[in-house]
């Protein structure tokens, strides 16, 4: 059986700047492959180098070493017009929106269009039409300075969507806005993925942009790739130092104590057994706890049961554990080495 040829493959990909003191190596031996239909993640903390390898993909920055493969195909062993029609099958949407401000927002949308040189008319219907995928076919002669962040970003989306790109970039795209806006547009690239089945790639800082929407994820550090993984095996079992710190922050490089602290029974009786409580309290109280004794079955998909874990020494760790029990309405209550 045929193996299907990833739509983009980084193979041995590096990139250096030039400067006054010295070349700077943003990016080192990147090797990685995104395959057709899924959203990728690409995370890490700031000068990482994820944002120059987003550009790399698209050739925006053209790469020192190494290849970029589109379809299979080498993008430096490419023509210049090859290269062009290439980078047309790539949209791009930024953190800043990039939007020009002298034009409206149905002129932003055929503004790609006109460079590829589509007629007046048909670019016209083009954006209308994106302008109602993306919600906003009421703002078509509405300028960038009279839109909100999360328009301008749905603008810049359907923009990006013009030329019936095959890959989506997000390069911050929801940084500079705020949690309920950051949730829609999110929510609107899973939906262009699915109906469109356009590949995504997402170049965030944020792990829960990545938890949201992301089916894979590699996490760049120091120009490197530290770890590539499904979003799930990377949040469960992170094997790099960076992984643990984007994941648990600083209780990544906690020692936690347990000795004799309180323990705690949880009972089950009657929720969800798809609801993970023990993985939610640990993820929102970002400090592990020490499992004592557990002894909890499915019935016909509801958790039965209790479980008796240790908390924390530390009294401020050990109240924001009970404290988040107490405001998920979990029940539980203190015991005893004997009462289990």
């Amino acid at each position: 059986m045929e193996t299907a040829v990833p739509i983009i493959e980084l193979v041995g990909l590096g990139k250096e700047f030039k400067t006054a003191s010295g070349p700077i190596k943003a990016l080192e031996d990147i090797n990685l492959s995104i395959e057709q239909g899924e959203i990728f993640g690409i995370i890490g903390l700031s000068g990482a180098g994820k944002s120059t390898l987003v550009r790399c993909i698209n050739y925006l920055e053209v790469p020192t070493s190494g290849k970029v493969l589109f379809e299979g195909r080498s993008l430096s062993a490419m023509t210049g017009r090859q290269q062009r029609m290439a980078r047309q099958s790539m949209g791009m949407i930024f953190q800043q929106f990039n939007l020009l401000a002298q034009r409206n927002v149905i002129q932003n949308i055929c503004f790609p269009l006109e460079i590829a040189g589509t007629a007046k008319k048909d670019a016209k219907k083009r954006a209308m039409e994106l302008l109602e995928l993306v919600g906003l076919q009421d703002r078509a002669k509405a300028y960038p300075a009279q839109l909100s962040g999360g328009q301008k970003q749905r603008v810049a989306i359907a923009r990006a969507l013009a030329t019936n790109p095959k890959i989506l970039l997000c390069d911050e795209a929801t940084s500079a806005l705020d949690p309920n806006t950051t949730k829609s547009i999110l929510n609107l690239l899973k939906e262009i993925n699915k109906d469109l089945g356009v590949t995504v790639v997402v170049i965030t800082h944020e792990m829960s942009v990545i938890e949201a929407i992301c089916d894979r994820v590699a996490i760049i550090d120091q120009s490197h790739i530290a770890e590539v993984g499904s979003v799930s095996r990377i949040f469960s079992e992170p094997k790099s130092k960076i992984g643990r710190q984007l994941i648990l922050g600083d209780a990544a490089e906690q020692v936690v104590g347990f000795g004799n602290s309180k323990r705690v029974r949880i009972s089950f009786d009657g929720r969800s057994s798809f609801e993970p409580v023990l993985a939610n309290m640990i993820l929102a109280c970002k400090v592990p706890v020490n499992i004592i004794h557990a002894e909890t079955r499915d019935i016909k998909g509801t958790a039965m049961g209790q479980m008796v874990i240790q908390l924390p020494e530390d009294e401020i760790d050990a109240n924001r554990i009970l404290n988040y029990l107490k405001t998920a309405k979990v029940p539980h209550e203190e015991v005893k080495d004997y009462d289990f």
